[in-house]
């Protein structure tokens, strides 16, 4: 594997089809490497002494899961000539696998559902686990073919992850020369619990005003990206869906705090995978 390549989660479904189609763009875009990786995980068997590894998968599963990867590498060099491609079957649990290449990646890229070796990637834990311990930007694909000059969508929630996310949007809307549109979520309090002098207008526009202010940092260092704030009275969800409708990327951190707080934990994030309209980008670090 090369430092800082794109790993991509494959197991020939077309989901993960998809998300070596993206990742394959994005290293012809910015000049990285594209690495493969067909994880192939034991099982375990009810033994004497509890749980042990059975004798599984035998040599045909692997000859087969190389073989998945040989094709899938032809169709990626003929197609993109110009990315370096490698791939790889791993022995062990999908999670394990990306993560520990995550250490070394510059994204994972994984499909919204897979077979073989990825099973249930977005049903059950394993995207979850993957999210919220890979050490480089885990991206998602769903969605349709992005617009050309689609923008780049962030979710803010003034969290640290929150913060990285916002570096990396901003990195990503100039690789891509496209506007960076970044989110807020808010919630107000129930009528009961607002206060007297409570005015929703006045309150969206300070939270505005304060996400100016993390937009103006950055163009600091990103004079190039056009950047557009928007404050959303409403839940988190449906305020990211909505923007990711045209979008090239959503780009979210893993963890979060108010309007997003618990983005992968629980029914947001599920939503947002689920239903939003293009690539789902999740942030818990930077690659060194």
């Amino acid at each position: 594997m090369t430092l800082h390549s794109i790993v991509v989660g494959y197991d020939a479904s077309p989901d993960a089809e998809s998300a070596l189609e993206w990742a394959l763009d994005e290293g012809a875009r910015t000049g990285t490497a594209v690495t493969l990786v067909y994880a192939v995980e034991w099982r375990a068997v009810a033994g004497p002494i509890g749980l042990a590894p059975a004798v599984w998968p035998d040599d045909s599963v692997r000859e087969a899961a190389e073989k998945f990867i040989a094709t899938a590498l032809a169709r990626a060099r003929e197609s993109y000539p110009g990315v370096s491609v490698s791939g790889t079957v791993a022995t062990g649990g999908s999670v394990a696998v990306l993560v520990e290449m995550s250490r070394q990646a510059r994204l994972v890229v994984l499909g919204r559902r897979g077979h073989g070796g990825f099973a249930g990637l977005l049903v059950g834990s394993t995207s979850v686990a993957v999210s919220a311990h890979a050490h480089c930007p885990v991206v998602v694909v769903r969605g349709g073919q992005a617009p050309v000059g689609g923008p780049v969508v962030v979710g803010f929630d003034g969290s640290d992850c929150a913060q990285l996310a916002v570096e990396f949007g901003f990195a990503e809307a100039a690789r891509r020369g496209v506007e960076l549109r970044l989110v807020q979520a808010w919630t107000p309090p129930p009528p009961r619990w607002q206060p007297v002098e409570f005015d929703l207008d006045q309150e969206v526009a300070r939270e505005r005003a304060g996400l100016q202010e993390v937009a103006a940092g950055w163009q600091d260092k990103y004079p190039e990206v056009p950047a557009t704030v928007h404050v959303v009275a409403g839940p988190p969800a449906e305020a990211l869906i909505g923007a990711s409708q045209g979008a090239q990327l959503v780009v979210v951190g893993s963890r979060g705090r108010g309007g997003f707080r618990g983005l992968l934990l629980g029914s947001v994030s599920q939503q947002l995978l689920h239903h939003a309209h293009s690539p789902v980008v999740v942030i818990r670090q930077l690659p060194a």
